[in-house]
């Protein structure tokens, strides 16, 4: 702002704020005036949100699995309610143990949503397992446990 000394300078010009605003939205612009300030929004409201599906299939997430649990046990009391298409169990790679969940995919809803329904706070190895979906579309609030 250049000032000329000479004449009266109004109040408003000599105060500063303290604090320089850098970059967009330092000065007041009309940017977005008009429609340029509407913007699309997800839905929410009374859409559920629930399970969602993956690329290829209807994936559960299981924690709570035993450290020392093997594969083969996992599958086994999961493949009562439906045929696995893929079965994931992280190890941890220091102690080899199991990081303590698995991913497991189904083809069907059905299947996954019994599996869910029929495991979850049930024992494995003697360890209480958690079993939900492990994606969900949005809007829906997960349980937190």
């Amino acid at each position: 702002m250049d000032v000329d000394y000479d004449e009266e300078v109004p109040e408003e010009a000599t105060k500063t704020s303290g604090r320089k605003v850098k970059g967009r939205g330092g000065e007041n612009d009309d940017r977005y005036a008009g429609k340029a300030g509407q913007f699309d929004s997800l839905q929410q409201g009374d859409e559920e949100g629930g399970p969602a599906r993956s690329i290829e299939g209807w994936v559960v997430i299981v924690s709570g699995v035993h450290e020392e649990a093997q594969e083969d046990d996992v599958f086994e009391a999961f493949s009562e309610f439906g045929e696995i298409k893929n079965l994931h169990l992280n190890l941890d790679r220091r102690t080899g143990f199991v990081k303590g969940y698995a991913f497991i995919e189904y083809e069907s809803k059905q299947e996954a949503d019994a599996a869910i329904k029929g495991l979850d706070s049930q024992a494995l190895l003697d360890q209480k397992l958690s079993v939900g979906w492990a994606f969900t579309k949005a809007g829906g609030r997960r349980k937190r446990r």
